[in-house]
């Protein structure tokens, strides 16, 4: 099995060196920062923290150096998936790609380029610490199931969940992936933009009665445009949050958006509550909360220009 990982950031990279500890199993990683291909190529890629492991893999910046691979995993930010999965989709034209990208609407995204497209829905997180050097911060379960409008049989998702079990990111392959997907983005959209907003790690974002029971607010809208699309939630978002405020799970973890705020870098918030804003007002769902929290995150990416 080939399985190219396309974009090789922090969650890119727990997937690409787990895989490549696997011997049936040959990975390829593309990303544009060179010199994270650069350290990679050279030393291999590693990751510290909650996993050891030191993947040895094949990296490159350039998209024409691709080989057709049987799965493509792309975890790229949100905005940039579009891009990435144009450059790249030669290599997928007889196999199937995986989002574990935040947010909703990244499947239309991947399928406006390549024919066969799994939804995609992953917990373990981490951050870019040096070229070639990630750590692991979040362990957690992955969910992979059939995109609806061209849906793949589970059967022809199995190996890539059975290829990641193996290599130590636990996953599964179901009929219907939406409920993991919504639990996701409604815990990343109730808790991200907060700790991005305060600077808090998610551990002390949860301590604050006033912050929690904003966090309760965004959790409530988002359980309500899930269930305005039928969908039954597998475990319930606010059971998870505290659940990742424990000190020996994800207490002083920082959000993906706070890492993102800290460098002045674009976030993901129009795929997180943007989204759920976006499906509210389709489904005719009033999400107040999402519409602030939205507007506060684009003011503050407004003020570094």
């Amino acid at each position: 099995m080939r399985v190219c990982v396309v974009g090789c950031g922090a969650v890119g990279s727990l997937f690409a060196a787990n895989l490549a500890t696997l011997g049936d199993v040959e990975v390829w990683a593309f990303d544009l920062d060179k010199s994270h291909v650069t350290a990679i190529k050279k030393n291999g890629l590693q990751l510290i923290g909650a996993g050891e492991v030191l993947g040895r893999l094949e990296a490159t910046s350039d998209p024409d150096a691709l080989p057709p691979c049987d799965f493509g995993i792309v975890a790229t930010k949100a905005m940039h998936a579009a891009a990435a999965i144009e450059a790249t989709a030669h290599a997928f034209a007889d196999g199937a790609v995986a989002t574990v990208m935040n947010g909703v609407g990244n499947e239309e995204t991947l399928a406006a380029h390549v024919e066969r497209v799994i939804r995609g829905t992953t917990f373990p997180a981490g951050k870019l610490v040096a070229p070639g050097v990630v750590q692991w911060d979040v362990k957690g379960e992955t969910t992979f199931g059939p995109f609806e409008p061209r849906p793949l049989e589970v059967a022809a998702i199995e190996p890539l969940a059975d290829a990641c079990t193996r290599a130590g990111m636990p996953a599964s392959a179901v009929a219907d992936a939406r409920p993991g997907q919504w639990r996701k983005v409604i815990f990343n959209a109730a808790t991200n933009p907060i700790g991005a907003l305060t600077g808090l790690t998610h551990g002390r974002v949860c301590e604050r009665a006033d912050l929690r029971s904003l966090v309760t607010g965004l959790v409530d809208e988002g359980k309500a445009v899930a269930a305005a699309q039928g969908i039954e939630l597998d475990t319930d978002p606010e059971a998870l949050i505290d659940h990742a405020a424990r000190p020996d799970v994800a207490y002083g973890h920082k959000a993906s958006m706070l890492q993102d705020v800290e460098s002045g870098r674009p976030t993901e918030i129009d795929y997180l509550n943007g989204g759920i804003a976006r499906f509210g007002r389709e489904l005719g769902v009033p999400t107040p909360l999402h519409d602030t929290i939205t507007a506060l995150i684009k003011g503050v990416e407004a003020s570094w220009q």
